[in-house]
């Protein structure tokens, strides 16, 4: 796996090619597809379609969280920035096109951009459309699995870091694993200690339930997308007419479920394997918890981080937290 820099357009822009070999993978797809219930994770949803058709999502008028986290951003980025400070180093996860970013970076100089993102072509591209826009900027493109254990490359350790993580990704994760993740980051972070996060609120489960199961369907496309990729990772089968996009909210677990559910009975190859499904089999490809702000804050002051302030708007329906862990 390749540790060494790679120099692209501009000097100030740096890519790291840290994603996880094959037979990793491989074997990650199996275990979840020969599981009692079948499993695939939500980063698969993310190569180069899928992180396009999430951009495609973040624009349609049933899906919420993003117009309304860049607005928050919009509105109170002058204090978010003035709060974190400018000798700062930001740590960006799960960049995709780098949005969000630019709103805190028209009142943040930071001493440099550490984006980290799964898929490699869509992080090249925004990482040179970020260079264009802040030449003065420095960028370091990191292509990893961030869900996974991870460490920053030697060169950029000294980097006095704030992380950054809109989006509300981290509803993506099991509270257990939530937790872990951000004690995780807490130590990556340390001694600064500040984490910049988006987090979706619990509201009316239709408006939950619309904004996953969009009339346009570009969500079920997305969901679907995630077999081709497994098809091209795991040299697998898997026929994407024989799947139809389920998701629905659960209001006793507070969360989001997309699966993709068997229309038939069939067989699948993957990796040199038989699997099968029976009709209306699903494979869960992601949560989306969605929180309270007590319930976030408490699990923030569980992973070791005090809350400093907090910034929601007008409905309530999303929020971001600025956080400080110790060291």
């Amino acid at each position: 796996m390749p540790t060494d820099p790679e120099t692209l357009t501009a000097p100030s822009l740096t890519f790291y090619d840290l994603a996880p070999d094959t037979g990793n993978r491989t074997a990650e797809i199996l275990a979840g597809l020969t599981a009692p219930q079948k499993v695939l994770s939500p980063k698969y949803l993310y190569d180069h379609r899928g992180s396009q058709l999430f951009e495609q999502i973040t624009q349609l008028p049933e899906y919420y969280p993003t117009r309304t986290e860049l607005a928050l951003f919009e509105r109170y980025g002058a204090d978010m920035a003035a709060a974190i400070g400018a000798d700062a180093a930001i740590l960006e996860l799960g960049s995709g096109n780098a949005t969000k970013i630019r709103l805190l970076l028209e009142h943040l100089h930071p001493q440099a951009y550490v984006s980290i993102d799964i898929s490699k072509e869509f992080l090249r591209a925004s990482g040179e459309d970020l260079v264009e826009a802040f030449p003065w900027l420095d960028v370091h493109l990191l292509c990893l699995d961030y869900t996974s254990p991870w460490t920053l490359p030697e060169a950029l350790q000294d980097l006095n870091l704030a992380a950054f993580y809109p989006g509300s990704t981290i509803g993506n994760f099991e509270p257990d694993r939530a937790l872990a993740f951000l004690s995780d980051l807490r130590h990556k972070v340390a001694p600064r200690g500040w984490l910049l996060i988006g987090v979706d609120l619990r509201k009316d489960p239709v408006i939950l339930n619309a904004a996953y199961n969009d009339a346009q369907g570009v969500t079920a496309e997305f969901n679907l997308n995630l077999l081709s990729h497994i098809n091209r990772l795991a040299n697998a089968d898997f026929d994407l007419n024989h799947f139809r996009h389920v998701a629905f909210y659960d209001e006793q677990l507070g969360r989001i479920e997309m699966h993709l559910e068997a229309s038939c009975a069939h067989e699948v190859t993957v990796a040199g394997h038989r699997v099968s499904f029976v009709e209306g089999e699903r494979i869960h490809t992601e949560n989306s918890y969605k929180y309270t702000l007590d319930g976030f804050r408490d699990l923030a002051a569980r992973a070791g981080f005090s809350t400093l302030d907090v910034w929601t708007d007008e409905r309530d329906y999303f929020s971001v937290h600025l956080l400080r862990g110790g060291t």
